[in-house]
């Protein structure tokens, strides 16, 4: 049986243009503490889709959602003051 391939996805692989630019970078440099505390969350929460949350582990889910939307409300006021651009 032969197997049948795209030669698209070797021919652009390796592309200049798929880098990210350094405004793209930047960008990701910017909201890396809101990414931290996503991974953070779900860190916390994916271990509780199989159990019922306990005292502790409820508590430890509100922190960990408690700081994700502060990381939004830091980066977006950013934003808005413009230490984005």
């Amino acid at each position: 049986m032969d197997h049948i391939v795209t030669v698209q996805e070797a021919v652009t692989a390796f592309a200049d243009w798929m880098e990210p630019t350094d405004a793209e970078l930047d960008a990701i440099e910017r909201e890396m503490p809101l990414i931290l505390a996503d991974i953070e969350a779900l860190d916390v929460q994916i271990p509780l889709l199989e159990r019922t949350a306990g005292e502790l582990e409820s508590r430890r889910a509100r922190r960990a959602r408690h700081r994700v939307l502060a990381e939004r409300a830091a980066l977006a006021n950013r934003v808005a003051a413009g230490e984005a651009a």
